[in-house]
């Protein structure tokens, strides 16, 4: 190939350089890519290049190298060549002297093992990424021996690693049988769950389409029994999932695509319409009917045709489906069809004291306050499907996977078992009636939502969070959130906040004053030791004096003003100083240390450098006191204390006058005023 050193010949002939053609320059750095034609322009400022042979030449040479009876030679070429083939000229080179076809005669031969095996697959890995070469063109022999590296029980980790992603590309690019059927997956894993459980998941997206469609006709596919037999569930979860390790970013979203795929296979039965004519179908509707009423089977010649017509019609009424004659009708809806048939007959079948329970509470309701079953399930299943993306293809970045779906066989229709009991639930706690169903609906699926979100581990853990989640406890967290909502960040919303957090501060504030004037007994603390006497303090009602005096023993109560032999006029004290700036805090000893002590200590500073001097008895108190004496200064309160009250009767008050805009949207901007109109002969005239 034309190389980017061939258009600097006047420098090669300078420097003596025959051949030039065989010279190349490379970015010194950890890629060592060479530089070409189309990549010099992106070449930067101040970048080191390195003189060296043609990627030609060192393809030629590593293609010669790697051949060689030495072992240690051919491992150290092995590793040059894997290092070499991520840049894409020298791969080029390497490829058109068949260099791929010789190291699949390599892999085929079976004589390399451990590093030289390894350094093999990697450079093969490298080559291939490039996309020169197709991912068809391997032979049946060279994909079976990548699977046994797969398959065996005791292997080299670097081995299983580069063998499950070549498998997974060959998934990815190309409808090969021989590599779904030679792959058998082992139990113990160690370092390489990531890699299997993408190549199971190209399996699943890319299996042949005939194929496929054989899978799908039951609810689990002929894959998902495959993968079932080989104990894929119980591996997930005790060697990845309760796995002491952190599961990655990788690991999690390969995690989230199988789960994806997994739902992926009811897509069939959510597009497949019930047949009415159908009786096989109609003979599932039957069982549901026979579980429910019928737990003694009631001969089937019982009664004459018609009678036992209306006892149908009377029975489907009682099951909540729209169509009491027919309800195979109700099943023809796409999605969720027949999909919400298997779920309300998996719920029947393996709940069927909790089936039985929900049809004839409801049977026995007033019928504008039953929860109708049947219509309920139908609803239900359509929501679960777009709440799991069924039928969806999985996103590339997303790592959202739930751990509980992997703790059980038949995840989705417990899943709907568990939800199907939540909607019967939060119906009676709403005391809906029929005009409230879409109402229930919503109310089920923030429920459902919010319980995901948390992450449960298992599907009893999900129903349990459900427990927490009840209809009155989702009323209090939307009110909480409500005051989040973008509507209270509009300039109205701020500009009341405005208008009123004035009015609170002045609330605080008289609240300060009035315990400032209640009085505080205060401890005397020198700094040698604690001595057991007090003093107290406390702000006249006028708010123009502070009255203290020392005390023989803890107050049981208030201590009036006239027994306070001390007066300190509010009009002389210059300043509050706090923690470490109090002039007892300097002092040298033992307060010097005390931490505890520090942040409670505070002194009123007044006259000539006169100071009072506290130590408050609690945090309380200090902010209380703190907040007061700097009220009095004409000061801003800043205690942590006054910024917790400050929010919390910010948001009271904000909550009580708005609640009559409940459900109203709020404007940007106030209404326009409008315009006087042309006389006033519409005034009532009091006269």
């Amino acid at each position: 190939m034309q190389c980017f050193f061939s258009s600097f010949h006047p420098m090669a002939f300078r420097w003596s350089l025959g051949n030039h053609e065989n010279f190349a320059l490379q970015i010194a750095d950890a890629t060592n890519f060479y530089i070409t034609e189309k990549n010099r322009n992106d070449i930067k400022n101040g970048s080191i290049l390195r003189l060296t042979s043609s990627p030609y030449q060192t393809a030629a040479q590593l293609h010669e190298r790697i051949q060689s009876s030495s072992m240690d030679a051919k491992l150290e070429s092995l590793k040059d060549l894997a290092n070499a083939s991520r840049d894409i000229t020298f791969a080029q080179e390497f490829i058109n002297l068949d260099g791929i076809s010789l190291l699949t005669q390599m892999v085929e031969s079976g004589t390399d093992f451990g590093d030289l095996l390894s350094f093999t697959l990697t450079a093969f890995v490298e080559l291939m990424d490039h996309g020169i070469v197709s991912w068809d063109t391997f032979s049946v022999a060279f994909i079976k021996k990548i699977a046994s590296y797969v398959n065996k029980s005791a292997m080299d980790t670097a081995v299983l690693q580069r063998s499950l992603a070549i498998l997974e590309s060959m998934v990815l690019n190309t409808i090969n049988d021989t590599v779904i059927n030679s792959i058998a997956f082992q139990t113990t894993w160690v370092d390489i769950q990531t890699y299997t459980i993408a190549v199971i998941n190209a399996l699943f997206l890319k299996a042949p389409e005939e194929k496929r469609q054989v899978r799908l006709q039951c609810a689990h596919t002929e894959m998902a029994h495959i993968l079932a037999q080989k104990q894929l569930r119980s591996i997930i979860l005790s060697n990845v999932i309760r796995s002491p390790t952190p599961i990655n970013d990788e690991m999690a979203h390969q995690l989230y695509v199988l789960q994806v795929l997994t739902f992926n296979l009811l897509e069939d039965r959510m597009m497949t319409k019930m047949d009415p004519q159908d009786q096989a179908q109609r003979d599932i509707i039957f069982e549901l009917r026979r579980i429910a009423f019928d737990v003694e089977c009631e001969p089937n010649n019982s009664g004459s045709i018609e009678k036992r017509k209306s006892m149908y019609t009377r029975d489907y009424k009682k099951l909540g489906f729209i169509n009491h004659v027919n309800p195979a009708v109700d099943f023809t809806q796409i999605p969720p069809g027949m999909l919400a048939l298997d779920n309300m007959l998996y719920f029947a079948r393996h709940h069927q004291d909790a089936y039985i329970r929900i049809v004839l509470e409801n049977s026995s309701r007033e019928d504008k306050h039953e929860c109708p079953f049947g219509r309920s399930s139908i609803e239900l299943t359509k929501m679960l499907c777009e709440i799991l993306k069924v039928g969806e293809l999985p996103s590339e970045n997303c790592h959202d996977f739930h751990p509980m779906f992997f703790t059980h066989d038949r995840s989705f229709e417990e899943f709907f078992c568990i939800c199907i009991q939540l909607l019967n639930k939060t119906w009676k706690e709403m005391r809906a009636t029929s005009e409230d169903f879409n109402k229930v609906m919503q109310v089920v699926r923030e429920q459902i939502m919010r319980a995901l979100t948390l992450k449960p581990n298992s599907l009893d853990q999900f129903k349990s969070r459900l427990q927490n989640l009840s209809y009155t406890e989702i009323l209090k967290i939307r009110q909480s959130e409500r005051m989040n909502q973008e509507d209270f960040q509009s300039r109205p919303i701020l500009e009341l906040r405005e208008k009123i957090q004035p009015e609170i501060m002045e609330l605080i504030k008289q609240q300060r004053l009035n315990r400032l004037c209640d009085g505080t007994c205060f401890r005397k603390i020198s700094s040698r030791r604690r001595q057991d006497k007090f003093w107290y303090c406390r702000l006249s009602p006028n708010h123009k004096v502070l009255h203290y005096g020392d005390l023989e023993e803890s107050p049981q109560g208030e201590v009036p003003h006239d027994s306070l032999q001390d007066k300190l006029p509010v009009a002389d004290i210059k300043a509050v100083i706090t923690g470490k700036d109090c002039p007892h805090m300097k002092e040298k000893g033992a307060l010097k240390q005390n931490k505890e002590v520090l942040e409670l200590a505070f002194s009123v500073l007044y006259e000539s450098d006169e100071y009072l001097n506290f130590i408050a008895p609690d945090k309380h108190e200090y902010c209380v006191w703190t907040d007061g004496l700097n009220a009095l200064l004409g000061k801003e309160m800043t205690s942590d204390y006054t910024k917790s009250d400050m929010d919390t009767l910010l948001s009271m008050e904000m909550k009580l006058r708005l609640l009559d805009l409940e459900n109203i949207q709020i404007p940007e901007a106030p209404p326009p005023i409008p315009k006087e109109p042309s006389n006033y002969d519409f005034v009532y005239d009091c006269n």
